[in-house]
């Protein structure tokens, strides 16, 4: 294990988190400028595709890094059958989930029911597949849906705040089953989908377009919350949810719902709203019935 991976494990996580939360939120122009100015040195931020292209335009480093994209610099895949990339990034990881176990990295993985904080909603998961986006400072920070779906319940769970780069995913065991974390539940009409956004070190934040700000606080037990009958519907490609720093989105679908397309790679750069994979004709029927107990697809 590196040193700066055994470090994280000394590290004040929260505190640290928080005084990142206070840092980016900064209105004082020198400052706020400053922090900009680092990221725009070290990083490939395409700022022709925002909204306000101007870096020192935006009010606080966190307006900056949340930026809304300009109409047109991210279209869905016209295919209407087309499973989406929730988010700007690199892919971390994807592929089945077998007997509720999800890929890491070489010689790590963690159960679908850890990373859910729940072992009845991760049931029925069990044996389908997962897609894991790695967001670095670069990206654009709203995390879309891959499909559309009616929001069921979140999650709120406590956990660590360690770093989700490529090194540390590859160094700390269920890295992703640790950390702080937003579980967002959807009814599909193939089923149940869960969409997890997982907190890193110095992220400050993760909001939802439903809840508004979600973390912090950082939570001490698993905080639920049941949105049922509210009627909160999101189509395919519509926003969810933002990172006020750098992140990983980790989708989970049931059996037999979406065929991921075979040439897909770990490491491989993507764009919100390209195709991840194609909705199984299969998956009609019973999984949007069935509700969370049900398994959707074949057997």
């Amino acid at each position: 294990m590196s040193p700066g991976v055994l470090a994280q494990y000394l590290l004040p996580h929260r505190f640290l988190s928080r005084l990142a939360l206070y840092a980016a939120r900064s209105r004082w122009a020198p400052w706020k400028n400053l922090l900009i100015r680092q990221v725009l040195t070290h990083f490939d931020v395409a700022m022709d595709e925002a909204e306000q292209p101007d870096p020192f335009a935006y009010p606080s480093f966190n307006a900056f890094f949340t930026r809304a994209l300009r109409n047109g610099a991210r279209v869905p895949d016209p295919d209407p059958a087309a499973f989406l990339m929730p988010s700007d990034g690199r892919i971390s990881q994807f592929g089945a989930i077998r007997g509720g176990r999800i890929f890491q990295a070489k010689g790590h993985d963690y159960s679908a029911a850890e990373l859910l904080g729940d072992a009845e909603l991760a049931a029925p998961f069990a044996e389908g597949a997962f897609l894991n986006v790695y967001l670095a400072p670069r990206d654009y920070h709203r995390v879309h849906m891959p499909w559309r779906g009616t929001l069921r319940e979140t999650l709120h769970v406590p956990g660590r705040l360690f770093s989700v780069s490529p090194g540390t995913a590859a160094a700390v065991p269920r890295l992703f089953a640790r950390n702080e974390r937003l579980v967002c539940l959807f009814d599909c009409d193939f089923g149940p989908m869960a969409v997890v956004m997982v907190g890193a070190l110095l992220v400050s934040g993760v909001e939802t377009v439903w809840n508004g700000v979600d973390i912090p606080k950082y939570a001490n037990r698993i905080v639920r919350r049941d949105f049922r009958g509210q009627g909160i519907v999101l189509e395919r490609f519509a926003e969810m949810a933002r990172f006020n720093y750098g992140s990983t989105v980790v989708v989970l679908l049931p059996q037999g719902a979406v065929q991921l397309d075979r040439d897909l790679a770990p490491q491989q750069s993507v764009r919100v709203g390209a195709r991840a994979g194609l909705r199984t004709p299969a998956a009609d029927g019973e999984g949007a019935r069935g509700g969370w107990t049900s398994r959707v697809g074949a057997p």
